[in-house]
């Protein structure tokens, strides 16, 4: 196999993050393993890959972790934090004392990278093989951005339950959203959605999803902690809503129309592991536990002006 080398290329910028950044001076070279632990998490910036290739298990992850020996990924969105204690499931090891970041994975086997340092909290690990580069930034996990983790991939937190019951209305006048009382979002187009009207209370293996449409995620000018959400029903209809992350278990919607403001709370978290066989977890929704991310490109709206 061939060794691949460790390439310092360190450029001293302001850091990103707080005091608690480690920062390398140009007249100090750290060593591989010095880099690669000096941060509890690394997120994994998938938006910025570049290349042809792909390493699934570093696609599946929103962070990975390299902590005596040992490889770490958060593989979801929700439950992060919590999960191995915010470092996610032990995913497999690793060996940096070579000069080459070597990792093996329990079920993607042995990938080996050059670790290019960009920044005192940013590098970029390239693979050969799969000509593919990863570019991943330092956090510790006491002032870890959820909220950039969140909005950036909101896509994948709408996934990582098995429906959205909603559990509040507030204000607004009455529309036909009223009756709709569960959403749910499927993991392997991150366009299709569906609706049900069933009562507040169904179990989610129980739900008859009565609608199906089509979903888009629009960014916002001049905010970064929202989202806008168009359901775009086969029979015509279109909702448009406002889209807020309350908590990893729950949203608001804002509904543009009615302005009226909904939340919604997540049921059946699906634990996306490591690569396994897709399962059915509700009707006609498949859940993929091989999911990996894709770069995401996002419309621009305005915000409403509402009266």
């Amino acid at each position: 196999m061939k060794t691949l080398k460790l390439l310092f290329t360190i450029i001293i910028t302001g850091t990103l993050l707080s005091s608690c950044s480690t920062v390398y001076y140009d007249d100090y070279a750290p060593t591989l393993e010095e880099v690669v632990s000096g941060y509890d998490l690394w997120y994994v910036d998938y938006h910025k890959t570049t290349g042809s290739g792909d390493v699934p298990y570093v696609s599946r992850a929103f962070t990975l972790s390299f902590i005596n020996g040992i490889l770490y990924a958060n593989n979801n969105i929700a439950d992060i934090g919590r999960t191995g204690n915010g470092l996610g499931i032990d995913v497999g090891t690793y060996d940096s004392f070579n000069g080459t970041l070597e990792t093996n994975h329990d079920i993607d086997g042995i990938n080996d990278f050059d670790v290019t340092i960009l920044s005192n909290n940013e590098i970029r690990i390239y693979n050969y093989r799969e000509n593919v580069s990863y570019y991943l930034v330092g956090y510790n996990t006491n002032n870890f951005d959820y909220d950039k983790l969140f909005y950036e991939n909101i896509e994948y937190l709408l996934q990582e339950y098995e429906a959205w019951a909603k559990i509040d209305a507030v204000g607004g006048t009455e529309n036909a959203f009223d009756d709709e009382n569960f959403l749910a979002f499927r993991p392997d187009n991150i366009t299709t959605f569906y609706s049900s009207q069933d009562e507040f209370g169904t179990q989610v293996a129980n739900i008859n999803w009565d609608y199906v449409g089509g979903y888009e995620v629009y960014d916002v000018n001049g905010f970064e902690a929202l989202k806008i959400l168009t359901l775009n029903y086969d029979n015509g209809d279109i909702e448009e809503f406002e889209l807020s992350v309350l908590d990893d278990d729950r949203i608001s919607l804002f509904h543009y129309n009615s302005e009226t403001t909904y939340e919604f709370a997540g049921r059946g978290f699906v634990q996306y592991l490591k690569s396994e066989k897709s399962v059915k977890s509700a009707k006609d929704v498949v859940r993929n536990n091989d999911r990996k991310r894709t770069k995401i490109e996002r419309k621009t709206k305005n915000r409403r002006n509402l009266k």
